[in-house]
This record gives structure tokens, sequence and C-alpha cells, in this order.
């Protein structure tokens, strides 16, 4: 299965997150969609991006492990999340077109843990979907892991071969 979302504009904040339909977290692949949408605000505003990935996470917030490895995997790398949605590419410098969609999509082995999904996302400089865990606590889907950020194609206007 896949479902696609659609924003019109990116949330600057937990509020804005918070605001979206799909931050009822009754659907894991809105959840998964979010976290693309909270990750875009990293590189302009870290505590901003911070407080919407704990909306996100639910009851167990990022550690300090986390909150690092996001400031290693994004800094001088912002365009990584926005790889994620339609239209970026690196020929492009990964700008995606408005609005951002972005599809998420399952597989056989997505649910064989029981109260966890594994929902995967293709990235326009990648050659294999990257995932993201979800954990299932009452009616709702919480991030739990994400597999974004690993290094993608490099973006034409910081490649010296292109």
């Amino acid at each position: 299965m896949e479902k696609t979302f659609r924003f019109d504009s990116l949330p600057e904040n937990k509020a804005g997150l918070a605001a979206l339909p799909e931050a009822a977290l009754t659907d894991p692949f809105a959840a998964a969609a979010l976290t693309v949408a909270a990750l875009c605000r990293y590189e302009a505003d870290p505590a901003a991006a911070t407080d919407m990935l704990n909306f996100l996470k639910g009851p167990q917030p990022l550690s300090t492990y986390e909150i690092q490895f996001l400031r290693d995997r994004l800094a001088g790398k912002g365009y990584k999340p926005f790889s994620f949605f339609d239209g970026a590419a690196p020929a492009n410098n990964y700008t995606p077109t408005l609005p951002y969609t972005v599809t998420v999509r399952d597989n056989p082995y997505s649910y064989t843990d029981e109260n966890y999904a594994m929902l995967y996302l293709t990235s326009g400089g990648a050659d294999s979907p990257r995932g993201v865990k979800l954990r299932k606590k009452g009616g709702q889907w919480f991030l739990w892991e994400q597999f974004l950020l690993s290094d993608i194609r490099t973006p034409a206007k910081d490649d010296p071969w292109a």
C-alpha cells in the first residue's frame, strides 16, 4: 500500500505541526510523512525541529544520541529531508515541486513485529527507499526510529563534477 501526503507549506514549529490533520497520529503513514516535514525545519531552526520530532515521538523524546545524530547528519546537508518530496533531485539542488508531496509505502515485511510498522520513503538522491519505524500506543502511531539521513547524491551546486 502507498499513501501520498500534500502540504501547501511545511510547519515551522510544534504548534504548526500539531495543527495539521495528519498530527492526530492515527495513521502510521501520516506519522512518517510528518517526520520528513519536521526534519526539513532542522537547518533553519534545530530547536523547532527537535520540538516537532519530540511531538512525533510521543512519550519517549529524542535521546541525547539522537539529537547529536541529527546535528551530525544534517550539518551543511539540510537538503537531505527535502529529497523525499516529489520533484526533488540532485540536478535541481533538491528543490521539491509545490505543493510539497511525499509518498509513504509499506511492504510485506512492514508489520512483522506487533505494534510496530516499518514504512518506506524514496529520496530523489538515493537508489533504495529509506525507512521510518513507528510504534503504536493506544490508537496512535509514534516515531520510534528514522533511517532517512544517510548520505545521498550531492546537489548539483555542490558537485565539482556536475
